[in-house]
């Protein structure tokens, strides 16, 4: 079974942050995962299992991009 591609929005806030908790209290298999908050928060570089990722701004093209899953907590 394929591991799904996961897209966090307002990954830099409470509930954005909790996502990733959950995820890593759940050991949640991913292949790639996309961090995406407002412009105020982008470039806010974020450390999950051992991996630094870049949050970018949320675009209308910011799901251009192979998600299977797409959790939002934005304000």
């Amino acid at each position: 079974m394929k591991k799904p591609n996961i897209a966090i929005v307002g990954a830099t806030g409470l509930v954005g942050s909790t996502f990733l908790k959950v995820l890593e209290e759940r050991d949640f298999p991913f292949d790639n995962l996309y961090l995406m908050a407002s412009a105020k928060s982008a470039g806010t570089v974020v450390p999950f299992r051992g991996v630094d990722y870049t949050v970018e701004e949320l675009s209308e093209r910011s799901f251009d991009k192979p998600i299977d899953i797409a959790l939002f907590s934005a304000g």
